[in-house]
């Protein structure tokens, strides 16, 4: 076996990866983004994340000029239905992402998207039929022992990290099993979420002053919102399209990582002996779950 043989990646591959890191790094920076906007009611930031995003997609699809496609997916209700389902996942996602974050609750926010990878396995296992092996089983098993510690020792189950793990971890895998391309299937999503945006907006809008035109920056960050909510998420979906659940699940460190070091070094959020325990054991199941995957790859 040549050198070239065992280090090539296929290009299809290689692109796939390379989607996952850029989409993985921008929702790194999450964190700090919607922090400067925790002054923001959450759904109004929802909303102005999926009107802004319409644009931005519709974009990307005249340029890719892959219009035609709307076309067959306006046509079938099932999977109309299905993005609608994606939708309202994704939605969670936006929502409790932004509320925790305002909340100072960023380190919540970390730990649940470090969970996420670890749902994808079984996910993948379960449904996907994708193999388990020894060592991706005992990192499931401590991480459902690092749930169990923080529960116990803080007294409060982590509702916020299982949601958003389990929302996006449905929502991955949902855009990698329906048939529609991820420029127009994402595009879809935020029509429908923009027909529910009016109705949010104007609900808003009875109980007191909007933040959007109240000054610039607030105005600028809402708008931009919409850029940094279409351009990852167009990017992860092309993404699973492209590589295995599992390979997207381990490139996923990327984002939270990224988010316990903005909570922790920029926003100063406190860490409790009770939580690094709890990160310490993720952790270890990650890096077991890493040592898997490294020797999968190797293997093939």
């Amino acid at each position: 076996m040549t050198l070239a043989s065992t280090t090539e990646i296929p290009e299809r591959d290689t692109a796939g990866i390379m989607y996952a890191v850029a989409a993985y790094s921008i929702w790194g920076f999450y964190a700090l983004f919607f922090y400067y906007l925790k002054h923001v009611d959450a759904f109004e930031v929802i909303a102005h994340r999926a009107f802004w995003s319409i644009p931005v997609a519709g974009a990307v699809m005249l340029w890719l000029g892959r219009t035609q496609d709307l076309k067959r997916v306006m046509r079938s209700p099932r999977l109309l239905a299905v993005l609608c389902l994606s939708t309202f996942m994704v939605t969670v996602s936006w929502g409790f992402f932004v509320w925790g974050v305002g909340q100072g609750r960023a380190l919540e926010v970390a730990l649940g998207y470090y969970i996420n990878p670890l749902l994808n396995v079984a996910v993948g296992y379960a449904i996907l039929r994708e193999r388990m092996t020894p060592l991706q089983f005992a990192a499931i098993v401590l991480a459902v022992i690092a749930v169990a510690w923080q529960t116990w020792s803080l007294g409060v189950f982590p509702w916020l990290s299982l949601l958003l793990g389990s929302a996006f971890c449905a929502y991955g895998y949902i855009r990698r099993t329906v048939d529609v391309g991820p420029v127009q299937g994402f595009f879809v999503e935020s029509l429908i979420l923009s027909a529910i945006s009016v109705g949010i907006i104007w609900w808003l809008a009875q109980s007191g002053p909007l933040a959007f035109g109240e000054d610039l920056p607030t105005s600028v960050l809402l708008i931009v919102s919409g850029l940094m909510t279409a351009l990852p998420l167009m990017l992860f979906a092309t993404a699973a399209r492209r590589i295995s659940f599992t390979l997207l699940g381990l490139l996923q460190y990327i984002a939270p990582s990224l988010h316990f070091i903005t909570a922790v070094f920029i926003l100063h959020e406190p860490l409790r002996i009770e939580q690094l325990i709890t990160f310490a054991l993720i952790w270890t199941a990650l890096a077991l779950y890493t040592m898997s995957s490294l020797r999968q790859a190797r293997l093939a």
